[in-house]
C-alpha cells in the first residue's frame, strides 16, 4: 500500500519540484538517526545525496565552461558542495520544518542545525535519484542550487583554507583555534572563537556555531594578513 503524505509534506514536494512516486523516501530523507536508528533514518541515502550532488555539479561546471583547467573549477566545486551550501538550499527551501528529530535534537534547535540540515539535502537529493532516476535528481540540483552555480566565485577557498594556505607559503606553521566562550541557550548557542597565527596576529569572530566562528576569524586574520 502507497503511503499518503499529509500537507506539510505535499507542499515540500512543490518546494522541492518532485512528486514522488515512492512517498517513503521522501520520509525517510527527512528522518534523523535521533528519532530512531538502522535502516530507518537518512544516512544511508545522504552518502549517496553527497555524491549524486557531485557528479551533478561537475558536470554543471564543466559544461558552463568548457575552457577551464581543474584548478579553476576545483574551488567553485567545492563552495557547492560542501555543508553551508547543502545547509543555505535547505533553509531556501524550509527543510527544517519537516525533519523528524529525536526529543533531544528537538530541545537543542536541531532544526536550524547547520550539519542536520546539510545532511537532510543530501538526503533528499538520494532519495529522487532513487525515486526517479538521475535525470530528475540532476534537473532539481539544477533548480534548487539556481543562481548559486553561475556566481560561485573563482576563488571559492573557505577562509581557514586559505589562511593555512598563506602560512604554509611562508614557512608559518599552520594556525591554530581556541574557543574562548559559548553562550546563549542551547537551541541558540554563540560561539566566540580566536585564530592565531604564530609571530603574526589574532583575530576573534563570533557565530552560532564553533565551525562559521572559526571561518570568520579566519577570515578577518586573513584579511589582516593579506592587506599588511
Amino acid at each position: 500500500m502507497t503511503m499518503r503524505l499529509g500537507a506539510p509534506l505535499r507542499a515540500l514536494e512543490e518546494r522541492l519540484g518532485h512528486r514522488f512516486a515512492d512517498p517513503a523516501l521522501l520520509v525517510r530523507a527527512l528522518t534523523h538517526g535521533s528519532r530512531g536508528g538502522g535502516e530507518g533514518d537518512n544516512q544511508r541515502l545522504e552518502f549517496l545525496g553527497d555524491r549524486v550532488l557531485g557528479l551533478v555539479m561537475a558536470e554543471a561546471l564543466l559544461a558552463a565552461d568548457r575552457a577551464a583547467p581543474e584548478g579553476t573549477i576545483a574551488p567553485r566545486f567545492n563552495a557547492l558542495v560542501r555543508r553551508e551550501a547543502c545547509a543555505e538550499v535547505a533553509r531556501a527551501v524550509d527543510l527544517g520544518a519537516a525533519l523528524k528529530l529525536g526529543r533531544s535534537e528537538m530541545l537543542t534547535g536541531g532544526r536550524r542545525t547547520e550539519a542536520l540540515l546539510a545532511d537532510a539535502m543530501e538526503a533528499v537529493i538520494a532519495a529522487i535519484y532513487l525515486d526517479a532516476g538521475l535525470e530528475a535528481a540532476r534537473a532539481a540540483v539544477l533548480r534548487l542550487w539556481g543562481d548559486r552555480i553561475a556566481t560561485a566565485p573563482q576563488d571559492a577557498r573557505d577562509a581557514k583554507t586559505a589562511l593555512q594556505e598563506w602560512a604554509q607559503g611562508r614557512g608559518l606553521p599552520p594556525p591554530a583555534y581556541e574557543i574562548l566562550a559559548r553562550e546563549g541557550p542551547d537551541h541558540a548557542p554563540l560561539f566566540t572563537v580566536e585564530a592565531r597565527l604564530p609571530a603574526v596576529g589574532s583575530e576573534r569572530a563570533s557565530a552560532p556555531t564553533k565551525r562559521a566562528a572559526e571561518h570568520a576569524a579566519a577570515s578577518a586574520l586573513l584579511r589582516r594578513v593579506e592587506g599588511a
